[in-house]
């Protein structure tokens, strides 16, 4: 068990430019860039990001239900090493994003009556896992799902959470202490508009997550 450990942060579906260097500027530890053309958060096919971004946050692609060979491609236009499979994506192609090299998370959205057995073979084949709400969309959903499935999952590999994730709500985390939490990721609940975020409910919640030590129970 790690004790303490600050829990990082993962902003997603960014697109601005203006609201890119905002955003940075707070210092988050992940920022998510959406490959996902019915996404109103689309960041277009031949996205790069800006040159001045700090090499320190790192960036990852959002995909959903894509093939690994345009995940590698429009992943190399754009620069990222870090991948995120938002869909129905299968083991295989999970396994194979990593043995090319990628750090690989892997989404399940989440519900009441979620079998965390369905992570089990994801196991070997990627470095995260992250736990969105079930909904419409393909994440974006701007609802929390109830965290206290999450004590049925066996913790195997440590995970982001997301889902509706807001100022309001971030110090309910705290009821996830001893659990495999490594990060938060944010998107709709601290939005003004899809991909435009609002500086101010940012830096809120930052603060709040500063000041959160949850012990993390690993392997």
């Amino acid at each position: 068990m790690i004790e303490g450990e600050k829990i990082k942060i993962k902003v997603c579906g960014m697109r601005d430019s203006n609201n890119i260097a905002h955003v940075t500027a707070l210092g988050p530890d992940y920022m998510g860039f959406i490959f996902y053309g019915p996404s109103p958060r689309y960041v277009g096919p031949d996205f790069r990001l800006f040159d001045k971004a700090p090499a320190n946050i790192v960036r990852v692609g959002v995909f959903v239900n894509e093939a690994n060979d345009e995940i590698m491609t429009r992943s190399k236009i754009a620069g990222f090493d870090h991948v995120q499979l938002h869909g129905n994506e299968t083991v295989q192609q999970a396994g194979d994003l990593k043995a090319s090299g990628f750090t690989v998370i892997k989404v399940f959205s989440v519900d009441d009556d979620f079998d965390f057995a369905i992570t089990k073979p994801f196991i070997p084949v990627v470095d995260f896992f992250l736990f969105d709400t079930k909904g419409k969309f393909h994440g974006g959903n701007a609802r929390t799902f109830n965290w206290k499935v999450l004590s049925r999952y066996d913790q195997d590999v440590p995970f982001f959470l997301s889902g509706g994730i807001t100022p309001e709500n971030v110090n309910d985390i705290n009821a996830l202490d001893g659990m495999n939490l490594y990060a938060l990721d944010v998107n709709s609940g601290v939005e003004v508009a899809p991909g435009l975020k609002d500086i101010k409910k940012l830096k809120t919640l930052f603060e709040a997550v500063d000041k959160l030590r949850l012990k993390r129970t690993t392997p």
